[in-house]
């Protein structure tokens, strides 16, 4: 089994603490991807997990085994590098077998595993060029089929898509994420992209100033955000957040230009907050023109246009509320005709909205 397990791990450079506590369990076979802005600790997760870096405390498991002392090469992970790293003054071909040759394996047992990885990757017409003569597809192509020739029980996948366009970015993600299934083979994936994020990972681990902020499918993620820093993170553009009153019946969020009845399953865990401030999630995707949906739980407000960002199927816009200097994006259908300054009447799905208390930034509990 290749399953990982961080046990309140913690890594420090002198008295400054870069992970704490982490308590991380990652399946076996499971494609995880950590995520998080720079900084967040993240790739230093990554490279505790190959053994580059110590752990200062606490215990890493790869299977049933403790490795925090293990050397690199008795983990069984290969690892694919944001820069390739691969040797300019070899060919695809002794690129790929270097790591056999370090290994002292037989020259037809090297040939055949480096043309079958190249066959897998689509690079077995590239095996006599040197990396120079390549694209930035080509190169990743060939850091990943030196990982694959190892077989290893663990793929760790540092940033490797962030020197590609993104057109190529988009295509490698898909590939990356099937070559996984195939081989059947636990990988871990760091990158600071939420979208990619969000589309290859079985499940992601959202990691902010070291700390596990939440792990969850892609849906749990975007559906039921734990707390406001990743309400915000994950979903583009960013979720709008109002700082609303709850009524003293319990029965409606108030801000200065809007009401937003509390939906059915907050109604409990709001109770707590009778006369008091609450945050209120609401995602771009949520708030539509009047005229463009067909919700049935609605509440309308109006706001002037501020900036439009056009994304070709649809629109971003940017508007102040009015009566209020709160901000709020909406995503809209690409026909709709509003220009910057104009007043455009909108509407909030409310039974979509999050809570968020204002002092823990934690969700409130929903049914």
């Amino acid at each position: 089994m290749a399953s990982i397990s961080f046990e309140k791990v913690v890594k420090s450079y002198g008295d400054v603490n870069i992970i704490r506590g982490l308590d991380l369990d990652i399946r076996d076979k499971e494609f995880m991807v950590l995520v998080g802005p720079s900084g967040c600790g993240k790739s230093t997760t990554l490279r505790m997990i190959a053994g580059l870096e110590e752990i200062t405390n606490g215990h890493l498991k790869i299977g049933d085994r403790v490795v925090n002392s293990v050397h690199p090469k008795d983990r069984d992970v290969a690892m694919v590098f944001q820069s390739y790293a691969l040797y300019p003054h070899m060919s695809v071909f002794e690129n790929i077998a270097f790591g056999l040759r370090l290994r002292k394996l037989p020259k037809d047992e090297i040939h055949k595993m480096v043309h079958d990885a190249a066959e897998t990757l689509g690079l077995t017409e590239l095996l006599d060029r040197k990396p120079k003569a390549l694209s930035g597809g080509q190169r990743q192509r060939v850091a990943l089929g030196r990982a694959i020739v190892r077989k290893p029980s663990v793929f760790l996948f540092d940033e490797p898509l962030s020197n590609l366009d993104a057109e190529l970015r988009v295509q490698m993600r898909a590939e990356i994420g099937k070559l996984q299934k195939r081989l059947a083979v636990t990988a871990v994936y760091v990158t600071h992209d939420q979208v990619e994020a969000m589309t290859m990972g079985d499940r992601i681990a959202v990691l902010h100033d070291g700390e596990l902020r939440q792990v969850g499918t892609p849906l749990e993620l975007y559906d039921a955000p734990q707390n406001v820093f990743v309400a915000q993170f994950i979903g583009t553009p960013n979720m709008n957040m109002l700082r609303m009153t709850l009524d003293e019946d319990g029965k409606t969020l108030r801000h200065p230009s809007v009401s937003i009845p509390v939906p059915p399953q907050w109604i409990a865990s709001a109770n707590a907050y009778k006369g008091k401030s609450l945050l209120v999630g609401i995602r771009p995707e949520h708030v539509r023109a009047v005229d463009e949906n067909e919700w049935h739980n609605t509440a309308a407000l109006s706001g002037t246009v501020e900036i439009i960002e056009t994304l070709g199927h649809e629109i971003i816009v940017h508007m102040a509320i009015e009566g209020s200097d709160t901000q709020l994006i909406s995503k809209m259908d690409a026909h709709n005709t509003h220009t910057v300054g104009s007043v455009v009447s909108v509407e909030v799905h409310t039974t979509r909205i999050h809570l968020f208390d204002p002092e823990t930034q934690q969700r409130l509990t929903s049914e």
